[in-house]
């Protein structure tokens, strides 16, 4: 489902490499609860797709519990029939 060069780009700006953003899920450090979708639209062209959503995230981040409203705008790529995920990037905005 992620593509081996997997980035998230979290709300701090920092660019998370996929090995180190699932270390730190498996050790606890993100916990997410819930996540409400309040908007998502998809664009597709060829092999290339863009998911832009507006979600709501109850999380546990880091010891810090809250309800995180964010926009998030992930690019997938189709290769051989598989869709995966290329990157991820979290606003506030």
């Amino acid at each position: 489902m992620l593509d081996g060069g997997f980035t998230l780009t979290h709300i701090t700006g920092y660019v998370q490499p996929k090995a180190e953003w699932l270390a730190r899920m498996r050790a606890g450090r993100f916990v997410h609860h819930a996540i409400v979708e309040k908007d998502v639209t998809v664009e597709a062209e060829g092999d290339a797709a863009r998911l832009v959503g507006r979600i709501v995230t109850d999380a546990t981040v880091y010891g810090a519990h809250a309800d995180w409203r964010l926009r998030l705008t992930m690019d997938y790529a189709c290769e051989g029939g598989a869709w995966t995920a290329l990157r991820a990037v979290a606003t506030t905005r």
